[in-house]
């Protein structure tokens, strides 16, 4: 009668072991660049969002835009905007900077500072610039372009 074992080899299973782990070196990098992509276009849809919101009040209020300053927790562009246009002002979530999610709003007349949040030209006085709402970043996004000039 013969003595026949079933089962893997050392070798066999060091190789799995191995596989699996060439395809998990391939793997972890492309799901975090995932995440960013996501963080990104969330940024990007709430920006439209905001936009559209600020849009539709200006065709409310005969061709004018919320001015004043801004506080720190963006009561006055928020408390111009919500209820009727938007509820909230959303997160910013700025992937590939040092910058934390941030929803506060800073109000600026000349040019964006490098900061978390968004950036809203209220200044009525500025024609070229006022009632524009972009990013409160210099850094770029994952394709190049600066936060600050979406």
């Amino acid at each position: 009668m013969k003595n026949s074992k079933k089962g893997f080899t050392l070798i066999e299973l060091m190789i799995v072991v191995a596989i699996i782990g060439i395809l998990a070196a391939i793997a972890i990098p492309k799901f975090a660049d995932l995440i960013n992509k996501s963080k990104e276009g969330a940024t990007k849809g709430a920006l439209s969002s905001v936009r559209s919101a600020i849009n539709v009040y200006y065709g409310d209020n005969e061709g004018w835009y919320p001015a004043g300053a801004v506080a720190a927790n963006s009561t006055v562009l928020s408390g111009a905007l919500a209820p009727k246009y938007i509820n909230a002002i959303p997160q910013a979530k700025l992937p590939g900077t040092t910058h934390a999610d941030s929803s506060v709003v800073a109000l600026t007349s000349t040019t964006v500072t490098d900061a978390a949040g968004w950036a809203y030209f209220g200044n009525s006085g500025d024609n070229v610039r006022w009632g524009q709402f972009v990013a409160g970043c210099t850094h770029a996004d994952l394709k190049g372009t600066a936060w600050s000039t979406h």
